[in-house]
């Protein structure tokens, strides 16, 4: 079997790819491997309107099955790639059989982090990443009462707002100081902390775990000091391992992930990298190499490379933005806030719309907007622009941002 192009990973990057070179006219082969027997479909959802029964699954569909089929893109389902011989241009699949290719465009995401202690893989344990995660949570959930959940990232806060809808008893348990502590700033932490709480969920933080309790089900979270926080499930959210193996044991650079040039280029020969398991040096990051996971990051990454591939050489250079969905609030990130030095709070997180701006060097580099819908869009500008106001400027209400931003830059 050959391919012109081979896309490994059926998640939002290796679908967007696959759109975008067809949207570009291109004619070759293209193939997808894609580990899930079902075909592409939004992941963000998992964790809320699917979780929550508010979604089917054709409703998160990318497209829908015939679509690929229409333009002549393989949907291989159910494969998944075991090696990969960059000099042969080949790979081979767990199933034993090989495929050729021209070019290789490798956009497996990662693995969700297991819990590594005594315990963490008894029936019960879940993690969110794909369908089948979040069917078989949903399978057992009329005999669950009592949920815990590991990791008070976006994953675990979704879920937990979820479940309490639901009206199970969840309790949310964090290693460090605060909810959020890797992606937002502490004004943001203490008003997700309040808001859980305020909807009945147990927040727990600094805490760690020592094993899990139970024989043959899970009954519980053991706690090093020694409490049992009581559960017939347990939902573990502490980040994801890149899947790069196949590449880096082919001599690919890479570690936590695979490095990739501007252009999503890995070091080995007509290979590209994108989305989650890609590691890049991000223009809003300050250049410092990073995985950026997120859709946003997928899809334009595949966008560069469908064009790259079809005669237009073009670099990485997106917007990183986010969004969470929790209880009744719409957070929308715009930007990169690792490594500020000044968090502005624009508004009054008590009415439950507010921002807090981030700069770096007194220039924004990112904005966490809850229900402020306005300040996030016309937020990008100053990420974008680079440009400076003072506190007393962000924190003013009665100036909506985009006049701000004139005004800046009439100056």
């Amino acid at each position: 079997m050959h391919y012109d192009i081979l896309i490994v990973g059926g998640g939002h990057g290796g679908a967007q790819a696959a759109i975008a070179l067809r949207q570009a006219k291109y004619e070759g082969s293209i193939g997808v491997v894609n580990a899930e027997p079902e075909y592409p479909y939004e992941r963000p959802p998992l964790s809320k309107d699917y979780f929550a029964g508010e979604k089917t699954f054709e409703r998160i569909m990318i497209r829908p099955a015939a679509f690929w089929a229409e333009r002549s893109v393989d949907m291989l389902l159910g494969a998944r790639v075991d090696a990969v011989d960059s000099s042969a241009h080949m790979v081979t699949l767990s199933d034993g059989s090989v495929i050729s290719y021209g070019s290789m465009i490798w956009a497996t995401g990662g693995s969700p982090r297991q819990l590594p202690v005594e315990g963490g893989n008894l029936p019960g344990m879940h993690v969110v990443r794909t369908r089948a995660d979040v069917d078989g949570m949903l399978d057992g959930l009329d005999d669950v009462a009592e949920i815990a959940i590991v990791g008070g990232g976006y994953i675990g806060l979704e879920a937990a707002a979820v479940l309490r809808k639901m009206g199970k008893k969840v309790t949310v348990l964090e290693a460090m100081d605060r909810v959020l502590a890797r992606v937002a700033g502490e004004p943001l932490s203490r008003f997700y902390e309040a808001e859980h709480r305020a909807h009945g969920v147990d927040v727990r933080l600094g805490v760690e775990i020592s094993g899990i309790q139970g024989e043959e089900f899970v009954t519980g979270v053991r706690l090093a000091d020694g409490e049992v926080i009581p559960a017939q499930m347990v939902i573990v959210g502490i980040g994801i391992v890149p899947a790069v193996a196949p590449l880096l044991a082919a001599g690919a650079a890479g570690g936590a992930g695979v490095d990739v040039d501007a252009y999503c280029r890995t070091s080995l020969p007509d290979i590209y990298a994108i989305g989650d398991c890609a590691a890049h040096a991000n223009d809003f990051a300050g250049g410092n190499i990073m995985r950026v996971e997120s859709v946003q990051n997928a899809n334009d990454m595949a966008n560069a490379v469908a064009k790259s591939l079809t005669g237009e050489l073009t670099s990485y250079h997106a917007v990183p933005w986010f969004w969470s969905n929790q209880y009744d609030l719409r957070l929308q990130t715009v930007g990169i806030s690792a490594g500020y030095d000044a968090a502005v709070l624009r508004g009054d997180p008590q009415t439950r719309s507010f921002s807090v701006v981030y700069l770096k060097a007194n220039k924004i580099i990112a904005l966490d907007c809850v229900n402020a819908t306005k300040d996030y869009v016309q937020g990008r500008l100053f990420v974008t622009d680079g440009l400076s106001p003072t506190t007393d400027q962000l924190a003013d209400t009665n100036v909506p941002l985009k006049e701000l931003a004139a005004a800046l830059m009439a100056n």
